[in-house]
């Protein structure tokens, strides 16, 4: 790649900002412009590479998470992640107008506060097994000022289906990255991701339509190790949403949002549906069933700015999702949250946020004799502090009732820490 680079640097300088391609726990929340490293611009080579189309990006994020109060005996957990990422404009780099690509690998490992708990809803957005992988890539084209879009390689569904807009101001996890049983019908997640292809189109200023195509594995951490290697096994699930977007261009909306794009009175507002033709066992009948779904609504919107430019300010959210209640155990979650930005009297960013989720167990998966499952709820408040140009932290408290159905209460207290290298 660096030799490409040598090659291809002086033929042109970029012609537009680079977007942010990096979602849920992972993004850049940094509201002081171009976000520093702690190793500095390497002498101005950075700089001089993103002129070019060139990015570069590599990050620590850390959630340590203790269960100050629950049934379990209190303990630790932290969940580390180091991640490296590329991007490339070919427009700025080689005259190629519209045509991008992307990749991305990381080693992650720690303990998972939420299994260990017991919980639906798991503490932390980025816990799942330790793995050390390429996680994504792909090539991207885009055509008509970006209002039609194609992207193929290997990635995941939900970074981009189900996904929360708002994620990178919460910690839970299906507030701060996707609804967490979207799992219902396999939809792959970050960073086991799968082989996948999506065509992305606004046929107006504020409305687009996205369909993707990806491989659907039961057991995605085993079935491609490496991730360097993509494998073409599993069923292929589809998964589509519609999305209308006031106050914003449909074709610069992505999946997450950022400090930036929080400007003015923006919304996004999301209709999305996922089908896996696989076969998928039923507690009402001895043959397994073909065929899974899950659909899901999604509203996100500033409600209230102090200068109506600006992003300060208080934004909400609101999700829910169904699926059948005969094949998926976990059928129903919803998800609500406040989010106030700037709301200290400092000079660096910060925000303020609230979350609530509900998740609901079908009755049809109760073993006989067993009393009836509860109603788990979660709610969470955090204070996001960008304290310094490559260091942010987010301490966090959450309480649980009803854990993992039953009766059980927990209170998790804690902070996320994330470092630009």
């Amino acid at each position: 790649m660096w030799a490409a680079l040598c090659l291809f640097v002086p033929r042109a300088y970029a012609q537009e900002a680079q977007e942010e391609t990096l979602g849920g726990p992972d993004s850049h929340e940094t509201g002081q412009g171009p976000h520093g490293h702690l190793f500095g611009e390497w002498g101005g080579e950075r700089t001089r590479l993103l002129e070019r189309g060139v990015k570069f990006d590599f990050q620590y994020i850390s959630d340590s998470l203790w269960n100050i109060k629950s049934q379990q005996k209190e303990r630790l957990a932290s969940w580390n992640r180091f991640r490296g990422t590329v991007d490339i404009d070919f427009g700025a780099l080689a005259g190629r107008q519209g045509l991008y690509f992307h990749a991305t690998a990381l080693w992650q490992g720690g303990g998972n506060l939420g299994t260990y708990l017991g919980l639906l809803t798991s503490p932390s957005g980025m816990s799942s097994a330790n793995t050390c992988r390429l996680d994504s890539w792909w090539i991207e084209k885009r055509w008509r000022k970006q209002r039609i879009s194609a992207r193929v390689g290997q990635f995941a569904g939900q970074d981009f289906y189900g996904a929360q807009h708002y994620a990178a101001s919460f910690i839970f996890e299906p507030m701060g990255y996707a609804l967490g049983n979207l799992f219902t019908t396999l939809e792959s997640f970050d960073p086991p991701s799968t082989p996948a292809m999506e065509v992305r189109v606004a046929p107006t200023p504020n409305l687009y339509v996205k369909s993707m195509v990806l491989a659907a594995v039961r057991s995605p951490f085993s079935q491609n190790p490496t991730g360097l290697v993509p494998q073409f096994n599993g069923t292929p699930v589809s998964v589509s949403e519609i999305g209308f977007t006031p106050g914003k261009k449909a074709s610069s909306v992505r999946a997450f949002d950022t400090v930036d794009s929080r400007k003015g009175y923006s919304g996004l507002y999301q209709f999305g549906a996922s089908y896996n033709p696989g076969k998928f066992t039923s507690p009402t009948s001895p043959t397994p069933r073909s065929g899974n779904y899950l659909l899901y609504w999604m509203a996100s919107q500033a409600l209230w700015r102090v200068n109506p430019k600006e992003a300060k300010g208080l934004d909400a959210t609101l999700a829910y999702d169904w699926s059948p209640p005969d094949v998926n155990r976990n059928n129903t979650l919803l998800a609500a949250g406040l989010r106030f930005n700037e709301p200290l009297p400092v000079n660096f960013h910060n925000t303020m946020a609230l979350g609530y989720v509900r998740n609901s167990l079908s009755p049809q998966f109760l073993p006989p004799g067993m009393p009836p499952w509860k109603t788990e709820h979660g709610v969470e408040f955090n204070v996001l502090l960008d304290i310094a140009p490559m260091l942010l932290l987010q301490p966090v408290i959450q309480y649980y009732a009803n854990v993992g159905g039953g009766v059980q209460r927990a209170v998790v207290f804690g902070f996320r820490t994330k470092v630009e290298f």
